[in-house]
Formats: C-alpha cells, sequence, structure tokens
C-alpha cells in the first residue's frame, strides 16, 4: 500500500467518523476515529523508521 493510498485510506474513516458522529451513531463513531488515529500513528512512525 503506498502512502497516497493510506492517507487516503486514513481520511476516509476520518471522514466516515465524523458522519457517524452527526447521525448519532456514537459507538460507530468512536471506532472510526480510533482506527483512523491508530492507522495514522503507525503510517507516521512507518515513515520515520523507514
Amino acid at each position: 500500500m503506498t502512502n497516497f493510498q493510506r492517507d487516503i485510506l486514513i481520511g476516509l474513516m476520518f471522514i466516515a467518523g465524523i458522519l457517524g458522529f452527526i447521525s448519532g451513531e456514537f459507538i460507530i463513531s468512536t471506532i472510526m476515529f480510533a482506527t483512523a488515529a491508530i492507522f495514522s500513528n503507525i503510517a507516521v512512525s512507518h515513515r520515520l523508521l523507514g
């Protein structure tokens, strides 16, 4: 997976979290925000180490 694809995936998860929060699905939005944060941290640490 390229850096661009990873960034698109993280962005889509963040947008899905926002839409879930707006629609009142707080559990789904929390999971999406957490997943986006974890993937973002993994991507940043991978870029720094690699």
